[in-house]
């Protein structure tokens, strides 16, 4: 199997069972005239994350990792009319892209958040903020165990806790590598296996975004 043919089974699915939608490639088409880097989940992979929320039952959804808001989208279209989403971003140029993106989408349940996401998650354990339904993590690797000792601070038996990008083309299973960002990956993984709270498994995926893979935990009772 090849990259060529990775894309082009993604782009099968995607022309199967996620037909256009103008509002969602109008939000790429605008991350990429901001410079955004292109690394949005790809189509089959936000309508998974959609029926991920709608199969939880999703009132309240944490997005750890904005960009320029196409994962966010899904995630909204998942909401109840009274549901809730909150996203965090750490550059304020991101943001305002998600943010008209977001209006684009008529999505007035999302609310993107500047600033570092732990900075924002420990705001938000101190407000004894209500619990999330789902915590979708993607932002920046090294910080995953952290970003999941605060999502089990914001969570309730039942949340689903989600990692994106965990097989980093198969160098997570490196223990001696010196990146970052796979040993964040890594100690994101140990942590999700040995945390008592966490029933977990993980996948590994191949398609337009290449070879990775995410992780899906569920907060035990």
């Amino acid at each position: 199997m090849t990259q060529q043919q990775w894309t082009a089974v993604d782009n099968y699915f995607t022309t199967l069972l996620t037909p256009h939608d103008e509002v969602l490639d109008a939000a790429l088409r605008a991350s990429d005239a901001a410079g955004l880097p292109q690394i949005a989940v790809a189509p089959n992979q936000g309508k998974l994350l959609q029926l991920l929320a709608e199969i939880q039952g999703a009132r309240r959804i944490l997005e750890i990792g904005t960009l320029g808001g196409y994962s966010t989208i899904w995630l909204g279209r998942a909401l109840p009319d009274d549901g809730y989403l909150l996203t965090l971003e750490a550059s304020a140029e991101h943001a305002a892209v998600a943010r008209a993106n977001l209006a684009r989408a008529e999505l007035p349940q999302a609310e993107v958040r500047v600033g570092p996401a732990l900075d924002t998650l420990a705001q938000l354990v101190a407000e004894d903020t209500e619990p999330f339904d789902l915590v979708f993590i993607d932002a920046d690797k090294p910080n995953n165990p952290h970003y999941l000792e605060r999502a089990l601070q914001l969570t309730r038996p039942g949340s689903l806790i989600v990692g994106d990008n965990v097989v980093r083309g198969g160098e997570v299973i490196e223990s001696d590598s010196s990146n970052p960002t796979i040993q964040g990956v890594r100690s994101f993984l140990e942590l999700t296996a040995t945390h008592p709270k966490l029933t977990a498994t993980a996948l590994q995926t191949v398609g337009s975004k290449g070879y990775d893979g995410f992780s899906l935990a569920r907060v035990a009772g």
